[in-house]
C-alpha cells in the first residue's frame, strides 16, 4: 500500500442457533448465494481444507462488483478471515474476519468486521465505500439471522434441481439463444416483455414480465453473470416470487462427441413465514410438502420452456444449413 487510511466498520447480531450451525453456513461460501441477498456467484478456485481461494460477484450498492479473495477458516477458533486479492473498485485494500461466538447451546453472537482503504483517500471512493460494506453486512447479518434460526428445518426448506436436454445442435446456438434474452418476448410464450442491461460485459441486469398458469402477469428480475467460453450462465434473483425467500441458478450447455445437453439447475429456499400466511389452518410439514411441490412444477416448467425453444432454434438452424443429399 502507498500509505492509504484504513477505515474499519463492524456488525455484529445474536442468533437463536448452536455456533457450530451458524459457523458452517459462513465457511460454505459457495452457498452464499443462497443465504446472502448481494451474493449473485461464488466460485471456489482452491481449498486445501484451511485456506481457500474464491471469485465472488456481488451487488454493491446496486453495482455488480467482482473480485477474487484469500481466506483462513479456523473451526476451533470459529472465525474466518479474509483479504481481497484481486480488488473489487475503488479500493486499494479490502480485507477482514467473520467471528462466531457461542452464548449458549441454541445461541450465539455473529460479527463481521471490515477493513478497507481507497486510492488516494479520496472521499467519494471512501463514501460509496463504508455505504456499500454497511449496507451488505446488515442485510448479510440479517439474511443469515432468519436462515440460522431454522437450522433443524433447513433440509427441507432448501429445493435444488436440475433439468436436461438432449439436443442435435452446435452448442453456440443454444448459448446464444440463452444469452440473448432481449429477444424473449417475441420468443417465449410467457414473456410478455423483457429490459435487459449490460452496461458491464457478461454482466446481464434482466426485468422480465412474465405470464403465470392463471393469466396473471409478475415482474421478475434477475442478475446474470455469463461465461461464453465455458457455456455457462449463472443466475441469481433478487426479489423472487411466490413463497420462495432465495432463488439462483445455472444454465449449462455440455457437448460431446454426438450432441449437446442442455441443463437448468435450481436452488431455492423457501420462506417459511410466507407459507404461514398464504396457507392458514394448513398444516406447517403439508404447506411445505405443497410449496415444495408447486415451486419445483413451475420452475420445471418455465426452464423446460426454454431449452424447447433453444433445441429447436439450434436444430431448425442445422436443417437449414445442411445441403440436400
Amino acid at each position: 500500500m502507498s500509505g492509504e487510511r484504513v477505515h474499519r466498520v463492524s456488525h455484529a447480531v445474536e442468533v437463536a442457533a448452536p455456533a457450530g450451525v451458524v459457523y458452517g453456513l459462513i465457511a460454505d461460501a459457495v452457498q452464499w448465494p443462497l443465504y446472502f441477498p448481494a451474493n449473485v456467484h461464488v466460485e471456489r478456485l482452491d481449498y486445501d481444507g484451511v485456506r481457500e481461494r474464491l471469485r465472488m460477484w456481488v451487488v454493491a450498492d446496486g453495482q455488480v462488483k467482482s473480485w477474487t479473495s484469500s481466506r483462513v477458516q479456523d473451526p476451533a477458533r470459529r472465525t474466518v478471515t479474509y483479504r481481497q486479492e484481486q480488488l473489487m473498485e475503488p479500493a486499494a485494500s479490502m480485507g477482514g474476519t467473520w467471528s462466531v461466538t457461542e452464548l449458549g447451546a441454541e445461541r450465539c453472537r455473529l460479527a463481521i468486521d471490515h477493513a478497507f482503504s481507497a486510492a488516494g483517500d479520496r472521499p467519494e471512493d471512501l463514501a460509496w465505500l463504508e455505504r456499500a460494506t454497511r449496507a451488505n453486512a446488515r442485510a448479510d447479518l440479517s439474511s443469515l439471522q432468519d436462515i440460522a434460526r431454522r437450522w433443524s428445518r433447513l433440509d427441507q426448506l432448501v429445493l435444488s434441481f436440475e433439468e436436461r436436454l438432449r439436443v442435435h445442435g452446435p452448442a453456440e446456438l443454444l448459448y446464444g439463444f440463452l444469452y440473448e434474452a432481449a429477444d424473449w418476448s417475441q420468443q417465449v410464450p410467457y414473456v410478455t416483455g423483457v429490459d435487459l442491461d449490460e452496461t458491464q460485459a457478461g454482466i446481464q441486469k434482466i426485468t422480465m414480465g412474465v405470464r403465470g398458469e392463471d393469466g396473471g402477469e409478475e415482474q421478475v428480475t434477475s442478475v446474470r453473470v455469463c461465461f461464453p467460453h465455458a457455456g455457462r450462465i449463472v443466475f441469481k434473483e433478487p426479489d423472487p416470487r411466490g413463497p420462495v425467500a432465495a432463488h439462483c441458478g445455472e444454465w449449462l450447455i455440455d457437448p460431446d462427441e454426438s450432441g449437446v445437453t442442455v441443463i437448468a439447475q435450481h436452488h431455492v429456499v423457501l420462506c417459511e413465514d410466507t407459507l404461514a400466511r398464504t396457507a392458514p389452518g394448513t398444516d406447517a410439514a403439508t404447506a411445505l410438502n405443497r410449496a415444495r411441490r408447486q415451486v419445483r412444477a413451475r420452475l420445471a416448467r418455465e426452464s423446460g420452456t426454454l431449452m424447447e425453444l433453444a433445441r429447436e432454434h439450434a436444430e431448425t438452424a442445422v436443417r437449414h444449413l445442411t445441403p440436400a443429399r
